[in-house]
């Protein structure tokens, strides 16, 4: 049975970055990993990975900070309510950079050679594949069986 509070990533992906909390886009995938990394099982996802990064950047929360408090057991929506009490970003602002992380691509020839081969090797004949977002949903498809 698949556990929410503690999702076993070895066995089920995190939830997709397009998943929005207190409209932040990759928060819920974040709680995920940063459930998964303390009870052991977070395979090979990476909690506070670039994409992470960009969440902590712009609230000026720490990566510590918020996995200390998944470590207290909280709920989302008690997660939610400390971010919105350690940060001071409005909705405006929230939904500009949801709206920014989610059209996210890579930067310079390096990071679209490195883009173009993981679509090459997991679903070379999609043209739809654009966005960090994109590569994220697909990679967590095909990783758990599914055909690109």
């Amino acid at each position: 049975m698949l556990n929410l509070s503690a999702p076993d990533l070895t066995q089920n992906p995190p939830r997709s970055p397009r998943v929005r909390l207190g409209g932040y886009a990759q928060l819920p995938r974040m709680l995920d990993k940063a459930r998964a990394s303390l009870t052991g099982k977070i395979g090979e996802y990476h909690y506070n990975c670039p994409m992470d990064q960009h969440f902590f950047k712009f609230t000026g929360i720490t990566a510590e900070a918020l996995l200390a408090e998944v470590k207290l057991g909280k709920s989302d929506t008690e997660i939610l309510a400390w971010v919105r009490a350690t940060t001071t970003r409005l909705p405006s602002e929230i939904a500009a950079w949801t709206l920014w992380i989610s059209e996210l691509v890579p930067g310079g020839s390096g990071g679209h050679e490195w883009f173009g081969e993981v679509i090459k090797a997991q679903a070379p004949d999609r043209d739809d594949v654009r966005t960090f977002f994109d590569l994220l949903d697909l990679d967590d498809y095909v990783t758990y069986g599914g055909k690109g």
